[in-house]
């Protein structure tokens, strides 16, 4: 299957950018063989379970964004009843409404972007699940491409991976 081919080399690529050589990785191996083995039982949508390793990942190497609280000034982020919540790459995760508002003045172009997909909650589910949970699990198109988007800027901004040869042929 060309696809699951793809996704698969994708994964293989980012994690051999991600790991510093010779330096035992187990928890990443043992995530790496459950991804594969995840990947040969999906039949479509790879792009889910490709999202829910990098997460996962990411969250091994302590690279994870900050989601609990503000990345800048580490206060609470949500408050009840308001959803204005924005994720900043360059803080390194979600930013509550005062600071986005010091931040969208202050730059240019700013890796900023509106919470109003679900962003925090789907990096925390796909954080704390199985990855044999991702064989059944697909996101919706539109909001798979927006998570995939910021984690590329965030996984280029932050582990300082521009690009990958096989993002050629499998978009993240």
């Amino acid at each position: 299957n060309l696809d699951k081919y793809m996704a698969a080399s994708y994964v293989l690529e980012l994690t051999d950018k991600v790991l510093p050589e010779d330096l035992p990785q187990p928890k990443i191996f043992n995530l790496l063989a459950d991804f594969l083995e995840a990947m040969e039982k999906r039949e479509k949508k790879h792009g889910t379970l490709v999202t829910a390793y990098i997460v996962k990942m990411m969250d091994y190497l302590g690279a994870m964004p900050q989601l609990g609280e503000c990345a800048c000034c580490g206060g609470t982020v949500i408050k009840e009843g308001q959803n204005k919540v924005l994720f900043s790459i360059e803080e390194g995760g979600v930013i509550c409404p005062s600071c986005g508002r010091e931040k969208l003045n202050e730059c240019q172009r700013p890796l900023i972007y509106r919470e109003d997909i679900g962003i925090i909650d789907i990096l925390k589910y796909f954080q704390k699940q199985p990855m044999e949970a991702f064989e059944r699990i697909a996101l919706d198109e539109a909001k798979e491409k927006v998570l995939q988007g910021i984690l590329r800027e965030y996984i280029s901004y932050h582990l300082d991976i521009k690009e990958l040869k096989s993002e050629s042929f499998f978009q993240i």
